[in-house]
């Protein structure tokens, strides 16, 4: 009696259609993708030239000592014949400890064939053991810094591309999907591929979340309130009450306009925007326009004036109130700084606190970042952006993706392509891929000024409105939360913030990083953050002192700000003042996509 349940492979003459209709999708995108070729002007985000220019660099100064090289080498082998011989003797049977593991936080490596099976083990520690080989030699290479810091960068990129995960005989997953499926993964995977290249209008654009599982206002940024204020750069939101009474004082949050306003309102349940409500604030909300050419000359100075000085005039016609507390987040923190210090230049009282979520304000260590900024490619990128009026949003969503690129590129070209699966439905990716544009003259001050310069840090050394600026002249009290692995803003780097500004300042250190550290609500019972009452030179000497405090860091900042919201007053709607409600939230400002 034959076994009806027994797994069948694919109809081969269903499977041989599929393959002509693909070829001939393929052959669309070809086609998209010779014309994409054709109207590029071969502008990369970072320049594949100067990477690598460095890497050479880098290994020519290796190489011209010997005597250092030959050890080096000498000591790889001496890795690989342990490997070799422990190999040996898992084959006989024998348990050993292996010579290299993965690094906990490295999620290429889960699947238990890659221990269980010699082979793959043998693959998985013969990878990581030159990975780590090649990294050690460029971080230990004389070089400059910026040099060595590029270099690493593209050595970290050449061999992540290269790991065994991302190729289908050296990936046991795939391997056996691919067999128990006669290869229909494969097919799958193609299909998702010619669909991303024609999304991407002629360029591969790697699929992260299921986009159509999304729509804003819908089931992500769905926090209730108003569009009640717009001028060229942003629409100002005001979020509807959830208390019957409210701080006096309002709450203003100027998120970046790297990436949309959202990432603090995804969902309900780690929305930091419903939450700040539901503690009795005000809240309002820059919504950033997605600029284009029309905006090209817009400045870093019209972000402020047009920015939170603006909404500053809004918030007080719609609720009353003179003054209020600010927060800035990422390029918005680094704007509020800016503006403080201008604020206080001119005699400005109305910003009564300030808290900063990672933010920069000295760029000497800037992390990663770093990488892409040099006087050459400056250059090359104020010349393309000068041209086109804006810089691409996939420019700048290709250059954050290749700073995590195992998780953020890698491991999609794996589960679309090799696996043929759809990506799942998340609203974190949902906003990392809804990329924005950077108008060309502010991008052009800010990365000079700031991540080339320095020039912020400098008292005088940025003029605002014909104003000379020194943030240390800022006196208000001041709330730094900044994030532990943070490749952005790193938090050591943040910290400098300490030693600038005059007022009491509180400096907090959240677990994960740059996103995962700041959106992280009580409920979720997840990470840490750790506190400090005093402010020692060094970051080093704060983290020695400091205490470490299990869970979200929401409520600590909600006792904070208490302080400095005012008495309780009646809850105030959108609309009540002397603004109208021009839409709801979350605005048209925040739906316009980049698409180039």
């Amino acid at each position: 009696m034959n076994d009806t349940t027994a797994k069948v492979g694919p109809d081969p003459v269903e499977l041989a259609r599929k393959l002509a209709e693909l070829a001939e999708k393929g052959q669309a995108a070809l086609s998209e993708s010779i014309k994409a070729a054709a109207q590029d002007d071969g502008f990369q985000l970072p320049d594949p030239d100067a990477l690598q220019s460095a890497f050479v660099q880098v290994m020519q100064r290796w190489m011209s000592d010997p005597f250092r090289a030959a050890e080096a080498q000498i000591d790889l082998w001496r890795d690989y014949t342990n490997l070799w011989i422990n190999i040996g003797r898992r084959m006989r049977g024998e348990e050993v400890k292996p010579v290299i593991e993965p690094a906990k936080d490295d999620r290429r490596f889960t699947d238990k064939a890659w221990n269980e099976e010699v082979a793959y083990d043998f693959v998985k520690q013969a990878y990581l053991l030159g990975t780590q080989w090649l990294i050690q030699q460029v971080r230990s290479t004389d070089v400059d810094p910026a040099t060595r810091r590029k270099g690493e960068f593209y050595a970290r990129q050449f061999v992540d591309a290269l790991a065994p995960t991302n190729f289908v005989a050296l990936n046991p997953q795939v391997m056996r999907e691919t067999l128990e499926s006669n290869g229909e993964n494969l097919v799958r995977g193609l299909e998702n591929m010619i669909a991303d290249i024609h999304r991407g209008r002629g360029r591969l654009k790697v699929s992260m979340t299921d986009s159509d599982q999304f729509e804003l206002g819908k089931n992500v940024a769905t926090s209730p309130g108003k569009v009640v204020f717009q001028n060229d750069l942003m629409q100002l939101i005001q979020y509807e009450p959830t208390t019957p009474t409210v701080y006096r004082r309002p709450l203003l949050i100027v998120p970046p306009w790297i990436n949309k306003f959202y990432i603090l309102d995804l969902q309900p349940r780690n929305s930091f925007i419903r939450w700040a409500v539901e503690q009795g604030l005000t809240v309002f909300v820059v919504s950033w326009v997605n600029p284009d050419h029309r905006l090209a000359q817009k400045t870093f100075e019209d972000y402020m004036v047009e920015g939170p000085l603006a909404a500053l005039d809004a918030i007080e016609q719609a609720t009353g109130e003179r003054q209020a507390n600010v927060i800035g987040y990422c390029i918005g923190g680094t704007l509020m700084a800016a503006t403080l210090a201008y604020m206080a230049a001119t005699g400005d009282d109305r910003f009564v606190s300030a808290t900063f979520f990672t933010a920069l304000t000295d760029f000497k260590e800037a992390g990663e970042l770093k990488v892409f900024i040099d006087e050459e490619q400056l250059k090359r990128l104020e010349a393309h952006i000068s041209e086109k009026g804006y810089l691409e949003g996939r420019h700048m969503a290709n250059v954050f993706n290749m700073m995590r690129d195992n998780d953020l590129i890698w491991s999609f070209v794996v589960n679309n392509y090799l696996r043929g699966r759809k990506p799942m439905a998340f609203d974190l990716l949902y906003w990392n891929a809804d990329a924005t544009r950077m108008p060309a003259q502010m991008h052009n001050f800010y990365l000079r000024n700031m991540y080339l310069e320095n020039r912020l840090v400098e008292a005088g050394g940025i003029t605002m409105r014909d104003v000379p600026i020194d943030l240390r002249r800022v006196a208000l009290p001041v709330y730094q939360l900044s994030t532990e692995s943070d490749h952005i803003a790193p938090w050591k780097a943040t910290y400098a913030a300490s030693q600038l500004y005059r007022g009491p300042y509180r400096f907090v250190l959240s677990g994960s990083g740059h996103i995962a550290g700041v959106v992280n609500p009580p409920s979720a019972r997840k990470y840490c953050f750790w506190t400090n009452p005093e402010n020692p030179p060094t970051p080093e000497q704060w983290f020695a002192g400091a205490a470490r405090h299990e869970g979200s860091w929401w409520p600590d900042w909600a006792d904070w700000i208490a302080n400095h919201a005012g008495d309780k007053v009646q809850a105030r709607k959108p609309g009540d003042g002397r603004l109208a409600v021009i839409e709801e939230a979350p605005g048209s400002y925040v739906k316009v996509r980049s698409l180039d």
